[in-house]
């Protein structure tokens, strides 16, 4: 089975009926990074060992009825200004070289709660300032699609980690989260050949999300497919009370939305 031309929600719906296993997915998005990303440079960091780690965990947990989302057991990149505990966070800076956040920013705290695998952190311009993964202290992001070309910014790492499996540069990832102040989601998802999107201000929770300009920054989802996207966003959505801006919003079944009307 070609696990790569799943959807995030198509191999969810695997996992669940046991035609596919957790630990499956997420040996095959390490064996494509393996293989492919010093060609492309998506990642700036991977956590092969936990990820392994925490697929056996969700197995269970899907099995004893503890993780019973439609993403539970799904491989998802961070881009790398979110923080994560125990976890280098650099923003692709030198100067943030060695700072390891010991909190970890609320949706990761949500992707978990979700029963989701966390793969590694994605690189971007640097501190987010840019629109072509560029910028990078660790070297530029290429695009999948055509590795002479750039992946858009500042999510260029996110983007090329989910870009499209008919290209031959893909990297295998299903799901990836971004950020986007002024378009840093939804110019590399263009360029890519992606899905994502940035969500209402105040939708998803800022907190662990280094700054570029408080007052525009958003944490959006990116995946293969608007479904994928919907997902995503319902899982990281609602009211954080350590995010002065976050807002108690009702309305966060946006899957039921995806009707023939749009």
């Amino acid at each position: 089975m070609e696990l790569e031309k799943l959807t995030a929600l198509q191999l969810a719906d695997k996992i669940k009926k046991h035609e596919v296993s957790v630990l499956d997915g997420v040996k095959d998005v390490f064996s494509k990074i393996e293989e492919k990303d010093n060609r492309i440079h998506a990642y700036l960091d991977t956590y092969k060992k936990e990820a392994y780690a925490r697929a056996k965990e969700v197995e269970k947990g899907i099995e004893d009825g503890t993780y019973t989302g439609p993403l539970a057991g799904v491989p998802i990149a961070i881009k790398d200004n979110i923080c994560v505990q125990g976890k280098p966070t650099t923003c692709a800076s030198k100067i943030l070289e060695g700072f390891v956040p010991q909190y970890q920013a609320d949706v990761i705290s949500r992707l978990e709660k979700a029963g989701m695998i966390i793969i590694g952190k994605t690189n971007m311009d640097e501190f987010a300032m840019g629109s072509t993964t560029e910028t990078s202290y660790y070297g530029p992001t290429k695009n999948p699609h055509n590795t002479a070309h750039v992946p858009g910014g500042s999510s260029g790492g996110s983007c090329a980690a989910v870009a499209a499996c008919e290209c031959y540069y893909a990297l295998g990832s299903y799901l990836a989260l971004g950020s986007d102040t002024g378009g840093s989601i939804r110019q590399p998802s263009s360029y890519c050949g992606v899905t994502g999107m940035k969500p209402t201000y105040g939708t998803v929770s800022r907190y662990g999300l280094v700054a570029y300009a408080s007052s525009l920054d958003q944490i959006g989802p990116i995946g293969k497919d608007v479904a994928d996207c919907a997902a995503l966003l319902e899982v990281i959505a609602g009211h954080d009370p350590k995010d002065s801006t976050s807002i108690d919003r009702k309305d966060l079944d946006f899957s039921s939305e995806m009707t023939d009307k749009i």
